[in-house]
């Protein structure tokens, strides 16, 4: 199985556990995912098989969306409902003033993870330190956030919200730092990403149904195409006379070549509208990055008349 299956992992699982689930149902060996959900955490989560595993540098990681409930009235050392308190306090805040000062988290900003987060420090995540009682300087990282709206009050001084952001932002130093500067402990009490580049909550499945699919023999119809997750790229269609070059995987030059595409960039390269996969311009020259030869259709046996 070559492609893309959209998963919706479940609070309580982690995501190599989701991508464990996948292999033994596919019996695909090479399966992996794509952007890492903290166990606690529910949404999307992009699965990988077959040769989709090879497309993972070049898919679309910077725009993700989530829904989160803020906890107003106490901080935790995990900045989520799993840790141990560090604060409280009663300032809780309105509607108005979680809207107003969450228009200052809006753009660039410098976080500083908890230290219960995956970032890792000498090849070892920081929660790996942080479970042998050990306490790093937590290295600051500046992420983007695109947009931060609040949606509605929940029980319990909680009050949900919705972000739009890039690559490498933690919602729960958001909520943190939310807090903070509200004059008010909190802390992330759930968390559901609903986009992952390409891939969003609408169209994903949880595990169970992926197997109860297998065990049908359909899970391949929620198979998505190799180059789904790709349409940020730009599009090279080399013409029918290069087929050889192309089925070959060898470089050909660009003066045989019908593109105006900057050198270094990588293209999606068809041939007949076929995905053939990933390859860049450079020296005059298109070299492929990674190429995936369209499978062949499946052959019906035939009588020997």
């Amino acid at each position: 199985m070559n492609g893309f299956l959209n998963i919706l992992k479940p609070a309580g699982i982690s995501s190599a556990a989701v991508v464990g689930k996948i292999r033994r149902i596919t019996g695909e060996k090479r399966v992996g995912h794509a952007g890492t959900l903290d166990p606690e955490a529910a949404g999307v989560l992009p699965v990988m098989l077959g040769k989709a595993t090879r497309l993972f540098d070049y898919l679309v990681d910077k725009e993700k969306a989530y829904t989160a409930v803020v906890a107003f009235g106490t901080s935790t050392d995990t900045q989520d409902a799993t840790g141990q308190v560090l604060e409280t306090g009663e300032n809780w805040p309105d509607l108005q003033t979680v809207y107003e000062q969450s228009r200052g988290l809006i753009g660039d900003i410098v976080q500083t993870p908890s230290m219960y987060s995956a970032i890792k420090v000498n090849g070892k995540p920081l929660y790996a330190y942080a479970r042998q009682g050990k306490t790093l300087a937590v290295p600051e990282r500046t992420v983007h956030i695109d947009a931060i709206d609040v949606l509605r009050e929940m029980p319990d001084h909680g009050v949900e919200i919705s972000v739009r952001c890039g690559k490498g932002t933690y919602i729960r130093s958001v909520c943190d730092d939310l807090g903070k500067r509200c004059g008010c402990p909190a802390h992330m009490r759930s968390l559901l990403r609903t986009k992952s580049g390409a891939f969003t909550l609408d169209t994903a499945i949880l595990p169970e149904r992926a197997e109860e699919l297998a065990a049908a023999g359909s899970l391949r119809a929620f198979l998505l195409p190799l180059d789904f997750p790709l349409q940020h790229l730009g599009r090279l269609d080399v013409p029918p006379a290069l087929a050889k070059e192309v089925r070959n995987g060898v470089r050909i030059p660009a003066s045989r070549l019908d593109t105006g595409a900057a050198e270094g960039v990588p293209l999606r390269v068809y041939l007949n509208d076929d995905f053939w996969g990933i390859a860049k311009l450079q020296e005059n020259c298109l070299y492929w990055c990674a190429q995936m030869a369209p499978e062949e259709p499946e052959r019906k046996e035939t009588c020997g008349y």
